[in-house]
């Protein structure tokens, strides 16, 4: 039925997911999946969480939507939450639905605020798909028969602190670096870089932004990238497991750059709505309070740490729990193997990369079956 009335965009596991509990989900046979890959990586806390899937409940009952027109107390509440998360440089946050709005917003207060117009992005990075997103996205792959995207856009290579002096002008008004590149095979610079990229926009009166629209929150193994590498930039995007499975994003922001902002610069009708923000407050909270920053350090370690060893293994990429296995084979066919036998997992583009991004509420008894799971499939 889908394939006859959805648009033919996606390229589809052969499987109907009608259900999801923590680390699994259920088909509608009742048969039980693994689920290393997240929906996307969206399943930050897990599948349906009770904490969310509560407060959601609770906020339908009182009140399902009002726009920013007025003021709302779920509202206010994630929002102080997620600013008193972040380090000190941010003091404000705006709400969107999305990562690639988020990505968009980032980009238009970058250059409301510098009063400049060049971009600066990298090679092989995703920013979303929308026309702005899509102009900073440096892989051609997404851009085919789109026709005419931003033009001030200019691309350098991750890592290659020269490649980014080389194409920097007075006229930058921001550099985006997706933190850690999760569609181009999981790529991420020394720690060195990021700081040598802050440097060189502040030198420059460029902004900096990060997307976290994968990484943050936790699944690095610190609640934000920057936090990882000892450098933060200017904003912040975040989208995916934000809101426990419901569709939002949103954007850290400084407040040197916030307070270039006025009313009418930037809205979103359905940005912060009281559902959404009742489960992302929920999900903050189970972050928080079971620390699961460092459940994904300590089995993104795990994982790190045994997968070396497995046949056909070349290496394995990434911070926490968004990994890349590089493997002597093309990924699709270990991913079909992990399917048939009831665990999921996803490709990149490099055909030779596997991605895992898995719940960060993990245990370590799931880590085992999926390390047993994957060596054997490696072996066969």
């Amino acid at each position: 039925m889908e394939n006859k009335y959805q648009l033919p965009t996606y390229h589809k596991f052969p499987l109907v997911i009608n259900k999801g509990k923590g680390a699994y989900v259920f088909d509608e046979k009742g048969d039980k999946y693994l689920d290393f890959y997240g929906g996307h990586a969206v399943a930050l806390i897990g599948h349906c969480h009770p904490k969310v899937v509560k407060a959601v409940t609770k906020q339908l009952n009182k009140l399902i939507f009002y726009s920013n027109v007025v003021y709302n107390d779920q509202r206010a509440q994630v929002a102080k939450a997620l600013v008193n998360l972040a380090p000190n440089a941010f003091s404000s946050v705006f709400f969107c639905n999305s990562g690639t709005e988020a990505n968009e917003t980032a980009l238009k207060l970058a250059k409301k605020y510098t009063g400049k117009d060049e971009v600066i992005s990298f090679e092989g990075s995703f920013h979303g798909r929308t026309v702005g997103a899509l102009s900073v996205t440096g892989s051609d792959k997404y851009k085919k028969n789109v026709g005419n995207l931003l033009s001030s856009v200019k691309f350098a290579k991750l890592g290659d602190i020269k490649s980014v002096e080389k194409i920097i002008t007075p006229n930058t008004a921001a550099i985006i670096v997706e933190a850690i590149q999760s569609i181009a095979g999981v790529n991420v610079a020394d720690p060195t870089f990021y700081k040598e990229l802050k440097k060189l926009a502040k030198t420059n009166g460029t902004v900096l932004i990060y997307d976290e629209v994968q990484t943050g929150l936790g699944r690095c193994g610190k609640m934000f990238f920057g936090e990882l590498v000892g450098c933060m930039p200017d904003m912040i995007t975040m989208a995916k497991g934000i809101a426990g499975g419901l569709p939002a994003g949103a954007v850290l922001v400084s407040e040197k750059i916030a307070k270039s902002v006025e009313n009418g610069d930037q809205g979103c009708t359905f940005g912060g709505g009281p559902v959404v923000c009742s489960a992302i407050l929920a999900t903050l909270d189970v972050i928080k309070k079971e620390k699961l920053w460092e459940k994904a350090e300590k089995y993104g370690n795990k994982l790190k740490d045994k997968i070396s060893q497995f046949p056909r293994v070349l290496g394995i990429c990434g911070e926490g729990l968004l990994l890349g296995i590089k493997l002597e084979v093309p990924a699709k066919n270990i991913q079909a193997k992990l399917l048939a036998k009831y665990v999921i997992t996803g490709t990149s583009d490099n055909p030779n990369v596997l991605r895992i991004m898995p719940p960060l509420t993990i245990t370590g008894k799931e880590v085992s079956i999926f390390l047993n799971e994957l060596n054997q499939a490696l072996k066969d």
